[in-house]
């Protein structure tokens, strides 16, 4: 596992799931699953725009993107 994907995989574990990875995979919708709500993507974006220093402009923030491991790590990558 990519030391990117790592990162991202614990922040959502650790600040969304309590700690508790359950059935969490890399390619989980976190809409589908009720794992982030809008506030929870403005907080995603304000960790991936630090961790990473990168700038993320309101219209990439969109499930496309966002709404699993699998898709912030190819936006970070495009990044």
């Amino acid at each position: 596992m990519s030391d990117m994907r790592a990162k991202v995989r614990g922040y959502i574990i650790e600040n969304f799931l309590f700690g508790q990875a359950n059935d969490l995979q890399d390619n989980t919708s976190f809409l589908e699953k009720g794992i982030l709500d809008s506030t929870g993507v403005l907080e995603l974006v304000a960790f991936l725009e630090e961790a990473f220093s990168i700038k993320i402009d309101a219209e990439e923030t969109l499930p496309d993107n966002l709404d699993s491991i699998d898709l912030i790590c190819a936006f970070l990558e495009r990044k």
